[in-house]
């Protein structure tokens, strides 16, 4: 497996990264499908189909929208949420969607963007069809899209033939398939898992200054933490859900002496992820870790690392990530990061065990123990169900981060206090949550059909 970092850490916009960053990079691809067949000056229109989970909680997830603006050329790492409306307006008054931003062509929502409930696509329940017609209304070009967790993006070609490329062999000094693999690969190198997995970056080349990428990395995230502390206000789509982590953030700034507990560390990882994920549901910038959904857990407990661990550098930042990116890299392999197919397990759960193989890294943890770690991480949040309310990333998604945060904290103290021999493998509990994601009703799988989602009532 050559999984690269970036690919687990995108830059991206809120408020999924499967519902909406992997639906603009699924336009983005269409159009180079577009451009390189030579069909752009033929094209009279354009047609959107949502299936599955895109179309049951699409709207919630801004995934129409998403579509719309990767079409205009829009890239989710490059666009400035900000001007996303006016560009919306803009397409919307005049009838007509520039592709790639200068070929113009009919469009109205109403009748060339449908969401097809209750029906799916045959290769995941993330899918989606792109289309386009010529002046006598045939049908130039159509291809099949899955959005198959954390931005990543499969065309049906590759998803009927399980030629995902991320997971393609692909030529590195220290290959590994599974954490047995990987604990293997680090006692035959003498390396740390965050020294075998840069020595794997390096040789994918996939940036000039590695460190200098990844370290850019957690500067995203730190101004994501940033501006959530710093806007305050209700959040879009109808809940009426206040934000709090600017008015959390005052509280700890003021503080009195005597108002202080042992326990105000878990107050600050709470916050750092109530601020990521309340940017995240306003469609603002996040890093997907490693999706959206569970885009707070990491970046909190990096947080914490940072700003209240004394030993912490940027040397750690970069085995923090590097460590998290190993355990992501498992589950994208052997089960999956999609909350559509297995669950929020798949997106909170992930992140927790990748958050708690990072700090546990950090604070000395040999490669046992890290393994030891992120398994504590993911055993406690298997059978962790997807039930958006009202199909938004908020309720109880929001507060979920903080959880995950906290219980990653806690796992990799736990496996700390150990020699890193445990009954149960990280490997074990891979597989375990890849078979709770199947028996999973699909009614638990961000669709908006279970859960909390037909238990609380919008109003």
């Amino acid at each position: 497996m050559g999984l690269s970092i970036f690919e687990l850490f995108k830059i991206g916009v809120g408020p999924s990264s499967s519902h909406t960053v992997g639906p603009m990079l699924a336009a983005n691809r269409f159009l180079a499908e577009l451009s390189e067949k030579q069909l752009m000056n033929q094209i009279a229109s354009v047609r959107i189909d949502l299936f599955g989970s895109l179309a049951m909680t699409g709207s919630g997830h801004a995934t129409d929208t998403a579509v719309l603006l990767g079409l205009l050329g829009e890239q989710p790492d490059r666009l400035d949420p900000d001007k996303a409306p006016a560009l919306l307006k803009t397409l919307a008054d005049s009838g007509q969607i520039l592709l790639a931003g200068q070929y113009p062509v009919a469009f109205f929502k109403e009748q060339h963007l449908k969401f097809h409930f209750g029906q799916s696509l045959p290769a995941h329940p993330n899918g989606m069809t792109l289309s386009v017609k010529d002046h006598a209304g045939m049908v130039l070009y159509s291809n099949n899209y899955y959005s198959v967790g954390g931005g990543f993006v499969l065309d049906e070609q590759e998803a009927s033939t399980k030629a995902d490329a991320t997971l393609a062999p692909r030529t590195i000094p220290y290959p590994f398939d599974n954490a047995a693999e990987l604990l293997q690969r680090c006692q035959e190198s003498n390396l740390t898992i965050a020294g075998l997995v840069m020595a794997n970056e390096h040789h994918l080349a996939r940036h000039q200054n590695i460190e200098q990428e990844v370290l850019r990395i957690w500067e995203v995230m730190e101004q994501c933490i940033d501006r959530g502390c710093s806007q305050d206000g209700v959040l879009p789509g109808g809940l009426n859900v206040a934000r709090r982590a600017h008015d959390l953030y005052q509280k700890l700034l003021n503080r009195e002496d005597h108002q202080k507990d042992q326990l105000e560390l878990m107050d600050w990882v709470s916050l750092f992820a109530l601020a990521v994920n309340e940017e995240n549901a306003v469609g603002g910038r996040v890093v997907t870790a490693p999706t959206n959904g569970a885009a707070g857990v990491i970046p909190a407990v990096l947080a914490y690392y940072v700003r209240f661990v004394e030993c912490s550098d940027q040397q750690g930042i970069i085995t923090f990530i590097a460590t998290a990116a190993a355990i992501g890299m498992l589950y994208k392999k052997n089960a999956s990061i999609s909350a559509a197919e297995v669950g929020c397990q798949g997106e909170i759960g992930v992140a927790c065990s990748m958050a708690a193989g990072g700090l546990c890294a950090v604070l000395g943890g040999s490669p046992l123990q890290i393994e030891n770690a992120a398994e504590i991480g993911m055993e406690h949040n298997l059978g962790l169900t997807c039930d958006p309310i009202g199909g938004l990333v908020q309720v109880p998604c929001i507060e979920r981060n903080t959880m995950g945060a906290v219980k990653a904290i806690n796992a990799a103290r736990l496996a700390l206090s150990g020699t890193g021999e445990h009954r149960v493998s990280l490997d074990d509990v891979i597989e375990t949550m890849r078979q709770t994601g199947l028996d999973m009703q699909d009614k638990y799988k961000e669709t908006a059909m279970g859960g909390l989602a037909v238990n609380v009532v919008m109003c």
